[in-house]
């Protein structure tokens, strides 16, 4: 079988390409772990690996080793600033109310704290108001999360709708609320 002067070229981008990870692995994982420093190991070797498919589907098979390690250590950064972006702005999201900021209870709770019974309940008809107050997709969230028990991810799978929206939707949500409810009920005061 004879090789394509192409498939030659592969070939010795892939060997670069493993001997650069293979001589750099140790130093790659604890630049990963000094920026995530309390996350695990595995987590460090989870955006190392991702980023290693990521060259090794890279288009151009000539580039020197210089621009590797360059191209190679801007992707671990930029890897690990998203892998710290989605784990503070989101909590586990297969567990109802696991984003405790992004739950109603929390309003709710605030009423239980009412010093008489007829304050609470006027601060749970402020609530019901404010609910009635929402577009149809923001009281659907609010209702699926903090009412059905469901979770952002069963959320998405069944309403063929991302994650980022649901979260973004259910914020807005609690936002408006928050909002009526510091003006005393009237959201236009």
């Amino acid at each position: 079988m004879e090789l394509t002067g192409e498939r030659v070229q592969q070939q010795g981008f892939f060997r670069r390409v493993a001997e650069f990870f293979s001589a750099e692995n140790k130093k790659m994982v604890n630049f990963i772990k000094r920026r995530i420093a309390d996350e695990s190991s595995r987590d460090a070797e989870d955006i190392l690996q991702d980023v290693m498919l990521k060259v090794m589907d890279m288009a151009d098979l000539n580039a020197p080793l210089e621009n590797l390690s360059s191209y190679v250590y801007t992707a671990l950064r930029n890897r690990v600033i998203d892998a710290l972006r989605t784990r503070k702005n989101t909590g586990s999201l297969d567990e109802p109310g696991a984003v405790d900021e992004l739950a109603l209870k929390g309003l709710i709770n605030e009423g239980d704290r009412a010093d008489s019974e007829m304050e609470k309940k006027e601060y749970y008809g402020q609530i019901y108001k404010a609910m009635e107050e929402l577009n149809d997709e923001e009281k659907a969230i609010v209702i699926a999360t903090d009412f059905e028990g469901m979770t952002f991810r069963e959320l998405s799978d069944e309403w063929d709708v991302p994650i980022g929206t649901l979260l973004s939707r259910k914020k807005r949500a609690l936002d408006k609320i928050k909002n009526i409810l510091t003006k005393g009920g009237n959201e236009n005061a």
